[in-house]
């Protein structure tokens, strides 16, 4: 049986949360966007949503520390994470935020993907890799989009992914590594697609149980 469709440009704003406390209930399904604030997460999302300003995007990076949350159909949440790591954040913001990451990837249920943003240009820094690993312990699936992939040519890029894609295999888990660029369209069908599969991933699962 054919999952449901999703149209990503359906997105819209619904609330912008402090912390996990104040999130929506934890009911469905959600898929969080986490990276360094210079990493191009906040054009990500809106070129996968075909929507230009749906997530802000900051000429200060690091500067919004909320939890975006942003609805495609009722039960179904695409989360802007804050971005991490960037230098002029003073240190305490960094561990605070830090540690409402980990709880929010060990502790929401609906949470059911993780889409990590790195510039392919430098990809794998320490809080990456903490992230990752994060992911990996609490068996949730992760795609690492390696953006600005427009900035590097074609046998650059290619050698990069392949390069991060072994360096992940680390972690273990379920981690998918793609090139993306916003400004180019790169990567974006694909990404959808990953997207798409979690996000139906519930339906998927009743379907099981229907038939069991």
């Amino acid at each position: 049986m054919d999952n449901k469709q999703i149209s990503f440009n359906s997105a819209r704003f619904i609330t912008s949360a402090p912390d996990i406390n104040e999130m929506p209930a934890d009911t469905g399904v959600e898929i969080a966007f986490a990276g360094r604030s210079n990493a191009g997460k906040s054009s990500a999302l809106n070129t996968i949503t075909q929507q230009k300003s749906l997530a802000r995007i900051s000429k200060t990076p690091g500067r919004t520390q909320l939890i975006n949350v942003f609805e495609l159909s009722p039960g179904k949440r695409l989360i802007d994470l804050p971005g991490y790591g960037y230098a002029k954040v003073p240190q305490e913001m960094k561990l605070k935020w830090q540690a409402a990451l980990s709880v929010y990837l060990q502790k929401r249920d609906s949470l059911k993907g993780l889409v990590v943003l790195m510039d392919i240009r430098h990809p794998l820094k320490d809080i990456d890799q903490q992230l990752l690993q994060w992911a990996s312990e609490s068996n949730l699936p992760v795609l690492a989009l390696l953006t600005k992939s427009d900035k590097l040519k074609p046998g650059q890029r290619n050698s990069e992914v392949l390069r991060v894609r072994e360096a992940v295999k680390v972690f273990g888990g379920d981690i998918r590594v793609e090139s993306f660029s916003s400004l180019k369209s790169l990567g974006v069908d694909r990404a959808k697609e990953v997207l798409h599969a979690w996000l139906n991933e519930d339906d998927a699962d009743s379907n099981q149980d229907d038939i069991a």
